[in-house]
């Protein structure tokens, strides 16, 4: 199976916020989306609102699926610590450096959590580019974030998110007042707004369980709240960070000595795996890996993953967080660790992958013309 890449520079979740950044008249960016020049923006992120799942879910989600739109490609691997640096930065993966779920800490011998972070990495130096939030601000646009309150001081937030006002909203109603206000601030004004549930839910039940159409509903009527408060001078965004698939199949590398051999760490997750050898070890890795997932997953070298885009331009300081070995599941396989990863393993819904189901995210727009 050939080797997609994530549509950088063109129709990606990285190209979203400079392109909202353009339609407010801030300099230095480029609208590649397309988007109308307003003075006012809010960006709804929905955390694993996949095109795809959208689509056939339209019954779940009139409102959403009245809107005007199409699909982005949420980048490599399509998971939320990824997925957010890229919203929050306007850079592909390898421009921020947050390259998955889990990442080796180069020269350390661990790794470090991109969601629940480590206080021995500092965010600003882990993710050193100025964000979207910060360039806004520096322009005179009223910058803010509103999400779950227990995020607010979380490294992922100060990595991604630094430069916005960060207001906290701990349930639907207030995620709403909150983005209601932020939105009316200023001449000009960039507010996003996070609902992370929907994917919760789809992990712990499956994306194709009635709990996840159901919690779809709610968010339709999240989104149709939103517009119904944004000023006429505003436009509203609905994105998401990735899709989803369940996937029935299993392979526990815990279960496979073979699987272990030679590897020191194991990152990412089951949809986008990371592997970091021992020293000299990585071509028997690779080999290994690639017999054993032959004909499920695309199995490469870290140059191989570089050199093909799936990140975008790495630097070469970043490089090395990238796994010696990228394995990238294409069937219905989920590479787990029962022993190391009981949680990760005992999910249903997972992402992380190429394939359109997981890389596949809505752009929807409503604005008082809609």
């Amino acid at each position: 199976m050939s080797l997609p890449v994530p549509a950088y520079g063109r129709r990606s979740l990285a190209d979203l916020t400079p392109s909202v950044l353009a339609a407010l008249g801030v300099p230095g960016h480029t609208n590649v989306l397309g988007l109308p020049a307003l003075p006012r923006a809010c960006v709804l992120l929905v955390d694993g609102l996949g095109w795809e799942l959208l689509r056939a879910h339209a019954g779940e989600a009139p409102f959403l699926s009245s809107l005007a739109g199409h699909e982005l490609t949420a980048g490599f691997p399509s998971t939320t610590a990824t997925s957010l640096g890229s919203f929050g930065t306007g850079r592909a993966p390898g421009g921020h450096g947050l390259f998955g779920y889990q990442v080796a800490i180069p020269g350390e011998g661990r790794l470090l959590n991109c969601l629940r972070w480590d206080d021995g990495v500092d965010p600003l130096a882990w993710q050193p580019s100025a964000t979207v939030y910060e360039r806004a601000a520096a322009a005179g646009v009223a910058a803010a974030h509103v999400s779950t309150r227990a995020f607010e001081h979380s490294g992922l937030t100060r990595a991604v998110y630094r430069g916005a006002r960060y207001v906290p909203a701990d349930a639907l109603g207030p995620l709403v007042a909150g983005a209601e206000r932020a939105v009316r601030q200023g001449e000009r004004s960039f507010v996003t707004v996070y609902h992370s549930e929907l994917d919760a839910t789809g992990h712990i039940h499956g994306s194709r369980s009635s709990a996840w159409g159901h919690h779809l509903s709610f968010v339709d009527l999240l989104v149709r709240r939103l517009a119904e408060v944004m000023p006429p001078d505003a436009a509203l965004y609905v994105t998401a960070d990735h899709g989803m698939t369940d996937p029935a199949t299993r392979v526990d590398v815990d279960a496979e000595p073979a699987l272990r051999e030679g590897v020191a760490l194991l990152g990412g997750e089951p949809r986008a795996r990371h592997l970091y050898a021992r020293d000299g070890a990585a071509p028997d890795v690779l080999a290994v890996w690639r017999e054993r997932l032959e004909g499920a997953a695309w199995v490469m070298t870290r140059d191989e993953a570089i050199t093909a885009g799936l990140f975008g331009p790495v630097s070469a300081t970043m490089a090395a967080r990238v796994g010696d070995v990228v394995a990238v599941p294409y069937a219905d396989l989920a590479i787990v660790a029962t022993q190391a990863e009981p949680l990760e393993s005992s999910l249903v819904g997972m992402h992380g992958s190429l394939v359109p189901a997981e890389q596949l995210v809505p752009l929807l727009t409503f604005t008082a013309e809609s």
